[in-house]
């Protein structure tokens, strides 16, 4: 996670094992890859052989963070559903693609078409769960995460899902429990799923000011999956956090290598910038929103990142606030919520920025740029309140 984009595990609910794979074999992806293709090539009119080999190529994509492979799995979904018109094995891979792609209320609308033919699916859910949070629905998410319990006690996507819930409502605690328990349950051989699980509690850690312990999570996260895009990213957070302010630069450098996305390539620029490296900051700055404005108006964007770009590098305040209040329209989830907060904050219009930061915190998230930016909210509201109305007689 990117702690705001929610893949988790599904994959284990379907995938056979596989053998242990030292850091130079092909990752558990790749194998799936391999071996889907060989069963396409054998068998080219079985259209669950090319929904088995979209899945395995939607899974490289969140190992490498390249959404090339997306392009591929869709090209296998549309083999597959060409051979067997609606059949479910691909529309269930479908869903994964959407969510991947952040198409989150489409990928919510062919979830609940498939719940209804399938409502005891707990993939299903697990896909219900993850649009609805995207989107904000968070009493939808919490009632599709616990018919993933009840149907399947234990299960791991559904723990997962159940940790990121509790963490939106600030028991972060009760969230570590969880991510641990799907950590113990997940086979050895799924080290993307475990270095994934390991990467997440290391964000818990850190919210919950446990660095020791966000230090060596990541720590066995690298060795179980070298060069995690995820991982590096946490990492560097870690680094900030312990005022190492260089070497979270570092890591930010090699996380953008890895997965050169707008959003990664934004935070590097606040990196350059806290480091002081003013002329690379303001070109990186650059290279950011010309990537950010080019997929603008798409689901997979960076508009939140282009939207504090705007508040608080750029000077822009009235290209930040049009920028949320169309991100807004699509989506009201607690970081979408708390940007347009921001934004409208930026731009003088106080009681109004306090009320979206309130809507923000209302489930009762901890994100500490969400409780700063309230902060800084409540503030200048209470300088802005007549002092009548502060201290009534």
């Amino acid at each position: 996670m990117n702690p705001q984009v929610l893949l988790l595990s599904l994959a284990l609910l379907t995938a056979p094992p596989i053998a242990q794979a030292e850091s130079t074999e092909p990752s558990p992806a790749e194998q799936r890859i391999a071996l889907a293709r060989t069963a396409v090539n054998k068998h080219p009119q079985r259209y669950v052989a090319h929904a088995q080999l979209a899945m395995a190529l939607a899974q490289r994509a969140r190992e490498t963070a390249d959404t090339a492979y997306y392009t591929q799995a869709e090209t296998a979904l549309a083999r597959s559903l060409t051979l067997s018109p609606g059949n479910l094995e691909a529309r269930r891979v479908q869903v994964w693609v959407m969510l991947g792609k952040h198409e989150f209320a489409a990928a919510l609308k062919a979830a609940q078409a498939l719940n209804q033919e399938m409502p005891d699916d707990v993939q299903v859910y697990g896909y219900l769960t993850d649009a609805n949070i995207e989107l904000g629905h968070y009493a939808e998410a919490e009632k599709a995460a616990q018919w993933m319990l009840d149907l399947r006690p234990g299960n791991i996507p559904g723990l997962t899902r159940a940790a990121y819930l509790r963490e939106l409502y600030g028991d972060i605690s009760g969230s570590l429990d969880l991510m641990q328990q799907a950590y113990q349950r997940t086979p050895s051989s799924e080290h993307e799923d475990r270095a994934w699980l390991l990467t997440h509690m290391a964000h818990l850690y850190l919210l919950d000011k446990q660095l020791p312990h966000a230090d060596a999570a990541l720590d066995e996260a690298l060795r179980a999956f070298p060069g995690y895009h995820y991982a590096l990213a946490q990492q560097a957070r870690v680094r900030q956090a312990q005022g190492r302010h260089a070497d979270a630069l570092a890591l930010l450098r090699q996380h953008v290598a890895a997965a050169p996305h707008p959003e990664n390539i934004f935070y590097l620029g606040e990196a350059l910038e806290q480091n002081g490296l003013k002329a690379e900051a303001a070109a990186t700055f650059k290279q950011f929103e010309a990537a950010a404005r080019a997929e603008s108006a798409s689901w997979d964007n960076a508009n939140r990142e282009l939207i504090f770009y705007y508040a608080d590098h750029a000077q822009r305040p009235a290209d930040a606030l049009k920028l949320a209040q169309a991100e807004v329209a699509r989506r009201q989830d607690a970081f979408t919520l708390d940007a347009y907060a921001w934004a409208l904050y930026r731009n003088g219009q106080f009681a109004e920025a306090q009320i979206a930061s309130q809507r923000a915190l209302a489930i009762g998230v901890r994100d500490p740029k969400l409780l700063q930016h309230a902060d800084a909210i409540a503030l200048k509201n209470a300088a802005h309140t007549p002092r009548s109305a502060r201290h009534p007689i």
